[in-house]
This record gives C-alpha cells, sequence and structure tokens, in this order.
C-alpha cells in the first residue's frame, strides 16, 4: 500500500513538473514592459507632426503612460510651419530640460510625420546620438513625399508659403542634406513605421531609411488593417510595434489590437 501511495505521488509530481515546463516554453514572453520595468526605462518624447497640437498625442501618450512609461508630449515651435532645423535646434533643447527633469541619461523618440524629420535632423546634425537611445518614427517622409510636390503643382505656390512643406518635397535641399552619407548615426537604434494607406506620404516607401534600421509596413504582418497617416497615433496594433520597439522586442504587432 505504501509503496502504491508513493508511486502515485511521484506519478503527479512529475505530471505537475512536466505541464509548468511546457506552460513556460510553449510561447515568446509579449514584450509589454511591466509598470517597474518601463519606469526605470528612457522617458519617451512624444513628438508631434506638422500642424499637430500636443492634445492630439494624448491618445499614445496615454498608451504609453499606461504601461508605466514616463512620458513627454513634444509640439513643433509654430505648429511645425517653419524650418525644420530650426525646429530641431529648440527640440534639442526640450530634450536637454527633460533629461535635467528626469535625472536621464537618454531618451527615447516617438516621432509623428514631420516630427521624424525635426527628430532626425537633431540626431544628425546636431550631435543628439549621445542623448537617444532609440528613434521611433511614425509616417515620416524621410525621403520626402509628392504630396508636397502636388502643392505646388495645383499652382499654390510653393507649397503655399510653408517653408516646412517646401523641405518635405521630395528632391529638396534639406532632404538631400539630411540623407547624404549614413541614415543612422550612433549607437541609437532606429525604427520606422509606416503604412500603406497613408494619405500624406507619398510613396509610402519613402518613410523607410537605410543603414541598419528596422522598417515596418504595418500591412506586410496585418494585410487587412487599415491605419492612415493621422491613424498611425491611435491605431492598436501600430501601438504594439511602438511598444516593442522601446524594449528591443521583435517585430511582432498585434493585428487585433484595439
Amino acid at each position: 500500500m505504501l509503496l502504491r501511495k508513493t508511486a502515485l505521488v511521484l506519478a503527479l509530481a512529475t505530471a505537475a513538473l512536466l505541464a509548468s515546463t511546457a506552460t513556460a516554453t510553449a510561447a515568446p514572453a509579449d514584450p509589454a514592459p511591466t509598470p517597474f520595468a518601463a519606469a526605470a526605462a528612457n522617458p519617451v518624447i512624444v513628438v508631434g507632426g506638422l500642424s499637430g497640437v500636443a492634445v492630439a498625442y494624448e491618445p499614445i501618450a496615454a498608451r504609453l503612460r499606461a504601461d508605466g512609461y514616463r512620458t513627454f508630449i513634444y509640439q513643433l515651435p509654430g505648429l511645425g510651419l517653419g524650418d525644420i532645423p530650426t525646429s530641431a535646434r529648440a527640440f534639442a533643447t526640450y530634450v536637454n530640460q527633460v533629461r535635467a527633469s528626469t535625472g536621464a541619461a537618454t531618451v527615447d523618440l516617438v516621432a509623428h510625420s514631420e516630427g521624424g524629420l525635426v527628430s532626425r535632423y537633431y540626431l544628425k546634425r546636431l550631435g543628439g546620438t549621445a542623448a537617444v537611445g532609440r528613434y521611433v518614427s511614425l509616417g515620416t517622409p524621410q525621403y520626402g513625399t509628392y504630396v508636397a510636390n502636388i502643392v505646388a503643382f495645383l499652382g499654390l505656390g510653393t507649397c503655399a508659403g510653408v517653408v516646412a512643406c517646401q523641405q518635405m518635397t521630395i528632391g529638396s535641399a534639406f532632404l538631400a542634406d539630411l540623407n547624404a552619407g549614413d541614415d543612422t548615426p550612433g549607437a541609437v537604434r532606429y525604427t520606422t513605421i509606416r503604412t500603406l494607406q497613408d494619405e500624406l506620404v507619398r510613396p509610402t516607401g519613402n518613410a523607410a531609411v537605410n543603414d541598419g534600421a528596422t522598417n515596418v509596413l504595418i500591412q506586410a504582418y496585418c494585410p487587412l488593417r487599415v491605419v492612415g497617416h493621422l491613424g498611425l497615433v491611435l491605431d492598436g496594433t501600430a501601438y504594439t510595434l511602438v511598444r516593442g520597439a522601446l524594449v528591443d522586442g521583435p517585430v511582432r504587432p498585434n493585428c487585433l489590437a484595439l
């Protein structure tokens, strides 16, 4: 009797051990950080785009805060209508203010549209790579957009007099300078996120960069997901890509995320 009871106990213990091992190895961990881990991570600056008021970026900022990140929103000077290098110099001052207020050596950037160009200019031309750990762009016309060219073609002047629009035109002197040489300087981890339904970045491939960046097209993983230009800061699937990039995780979007 004792032997039978002992055998039964050993069998149950073995089964429990095997079950727990299988559970532990069944699937890779979700890249979402715990609030404790995120609190110890770099502060995140959400950089707005052309005509983007700060409140428009509260949805993505709220998601980041819910995941435990210390999150700040940077509204471009003059809503980004002016000279991009000038905006980048103002942004450099803001980054230093965030670092001073948080005590962080480096910050991470999540930049939408023109904000990605302002951030890249800061990194490439203003020595910002020492202060930034990760750069994530959402629908940024890294190599320009035909939409800016169309404005001029329609007889509305050179982008209706908007300097930043002129600079985002394909073939502009600003973009020629920004994209000369290495697209991804320094030890910064670069990620670009784009969508086929982007109304303002055409062709959409111009939202990617070269030289070692992780360039993600949402529909390459989620072909039925419809995300517009502004939707990149609202869409749940896009956010799962941002979240993964901030923890150096694999490209594994949740195609059903709200």
